[in-house]
């Protein structure tokens, strides 16, 4: 199972240099979970520098995985994953639905680089 945190989206969508490192994870969509915190930032990021239909069209694409909502669960453990390790709001979330659903977290966020369950690549 695999989870693409909000980094790996953008640079797949925007097809930058690292987006074929999320390609794999991203294409897969039976192993492809997705954790609603995910849709937001991508729709708001997408909204902010394109359009609203080039966003409707990632959150479209976003939504072949499995979309994972945000349950009171995800957020105990999200409170105290970022308690303890300083992570964000988000980031926290992101890691805490993979963590929850057994799966790999593909990102280029530096928070997340060395934690354990982590694909990380740096962003060039």
């Amino acid at each position: 199972m695999n989870v693409v945190d909000s980094s790996g989206w953008l640079e797949y969508f925007a097809d930058g240099p690292n987006a074929d490192f999320f390609a794999p994870a991203i294409e897969n969509l039976s192993e492809l979970i997705v954790p609603t915190i995910s849709i937001y930032e991508v729709f708001k990021r997408v909204l902010q520098q394109r359009d609203e239909s080039d966003a409707l069209q990632a959150v479209a694409a976003m939504q072949q995985g499995r979309v994972v909502d945000l349950d009171a669960a995800i957020a105990l453990r999200a409170a105290k994953v970022s308690a303890m390790s300083r992570l964000p709001m988000a980031d926290s979330i992101m890691l805490t639905t993979a963590q929850m659903h057994d799966a790999a977290l593909w990102t280029q966020d530096a928070d997340f680089e060395g934690l354990e369950g982590t694909q990380y690549i740096e962003r060039k």
